[in-house]
């Protein structure tokens, strides 16, 4: 890390006004790639994200010997990803992968890995090596897979002995990540026999699994849906040239520069129809007082009076730190519950958003399930400059970012770990500034 690298202090805005492309969504593009390299053919990615967790999982697929072309976009080209799919089948006999901070494609990927015939390992970073998989193993392992977390408890490095995908019956607890359901779902078109997943209790951010299973239809291959479980048959994906859509997680940083500092924030790229999830935002910053437009761009006003609000966020856990930097400026405090996954992200979210917010002199109390943050008693006046350590986890660090917009002397520590999933924040930022 280059010294200037190791903080960055955000400079005040006044009054926002400005028309914006979000960046491509991180989810869909991983999953897109999982898809296309189990297609029988050529596949192209347009407009894909290139940023840290994609790159990573198309790095990990040309290990397990899927052909993965990256282009930037130079010259007037489009950026994209071009695979060579393997037709269901992993050509390596043997792989270590090294997935850094990546959860989403360490869980996609030992589904993936036991399409293969050989020994794979699954590791990561000292935080991945913290984030639970076992549930994950125990379904695999449930359905004949010879795999093992290495850490105790559960915890990555993962080893597969790999011989097929057998399908059959498994079942997963609702409130484990909803990546786990997404890695099963999207190997199973490619095993030997039909897999019928059934959920115990309420499913934890359930869009994602419908974005999964988008990207599955897109590909050519469909899920069946029961009361709490998912028939899978075996079935071929099939190559696709597919464009990516803007990202509705990371648009959300957008969209709270205009509730946070004022003025108006137009964000192209994303339909208002989409199955992101994390669009619910909008609905959330309009209970607070926001002036919302949906139509063939997405339009947030600010300006008002922000309140404080209760949220449910089970289902949308990354936009919690979005909300809890918007909910500094609110009257009266917001609470934000059923989110203890948020304690299994880059980082304990509960802990981050919590020192966050503190650090800028909001009141905060946390319990087992849920955040309340509560402003000071003299409004957003009562805040003041701090330094935020987001500890890694990019959402924290472009959160509290948004918060600098309207407090002055916000310094945020490793502004690079926004590379994960917005490479260019701190640029987009930068140009939406008034001085």
């Amino acid at each position: 890390m280059r010294p200037d690298d190791r903080s960055r202090l955000i400079a005040t805005s006044r009054p926002v006004n400005a028309r914006l492309q979000a960046p491509a969504s991180k989810s869909l593009t991983i999953r897109a790639l999982a898809a296309a390299a189990l297609a029988g053919g050529r596949s192209t990615l347009f407009e894909p994200l290139m940023a840290e967790d994609p790159l990573v999982m198309a790095a990990a697929l040309r290990l397990l010997g899927i052909s993965v072309t990256a282009s930037d976009g130079v010259n007037g080209s489009r950026a994209s990803f071009v695979v060579e799919g393997c037709g269901g089948r992993i050509p390596a006999r043997e792989a270590r992968l090294d997935l850094g901070n990546a959860g989403t494609p360490l869980r996609l990927l030992a589904g993936l890995c036991t399409l293969g015939r050989g020994r794979f390992v699954l590791d990561g970073s000292e935080r991945m090596r913290q984030r639970p998989a076992a549930h994950l193993v125990e379904a695999l392992s449930s359905l004949g897979v010879a795999i093992s977390a290495q850490g105790d408890g559960g915890f990555p490095p993962l080893v597969i002995l790999a011989n097929g995908f057998p399908g059959g019956r498994v079942r997963l607890r609702g409130s484990a990540s909803s990546q786990y359901l997404s890695s099963l779902l999207m190997t199973a078109p490619c095993g030997a026999a039909d897999l019928l997943i059934g959920v115990d209790g309420p499913l934890v951010s359930r869009p994602y699994v419908e974005l999964t299973i988008g990207v599955m239809e897109q590909f050519g291959v469909t899920v069946e849906r029961g009361e709490g479980s998912f028939l899978v048959r075996p079935a071929a994906y099939q190559p696709r040239d597919v464009v990516i859509e803007g990202d509705a997680s990371s648009a959300s940083y957008l969209f709270a520069a205009a509730a946070i500092a004022g003025g108006r924030v137009e964000v192209e790229g994303i339909s208002a129809a989409s199955r992101q999830g994390d669009l619910r935002f909008l609905d959330l910053l309009e209970a607070m007082g926001c002036g919302v437009t949906r139509g063939d761009t997405l339009v947030v006003e600010g300006g008002a009076t922000l309140r404080g609000i209760d949220a449910d966020l089970a289902e949308t856990p990354d936009i919690v730190p979005t909300l809890a930097a918007v909910a500094l400026f609110a009257a009266g405090p917001t609470r934000i519950g059923k989110v203890a996954h948020l304690r299994l992200k880059e980082s304990d979210r509960m802990e981050t958003v919590a020192s966050g917010s503190r650090a800028l002199g909001a009141g905060v109390t946390v319990d087992a399930d849920g955040i309340v943050i509560a402003p000071p008693p003299s409004g957003r006046r009562g805040l003041h400059g701090g330094v935020i350590d987001p500890r890694g986890d990019h959402r924290i660090a472009m959160a509290f970012a948004v918060a600098g917009l309207a407090v002055e002397g916000v310094t945020i520590l490793d502004p690079g770990c926004v590379g994960k999933s917005f490479p260019g924040f701190f640029d987009v930022l930068d140009a939406i500034r008034v001085g």
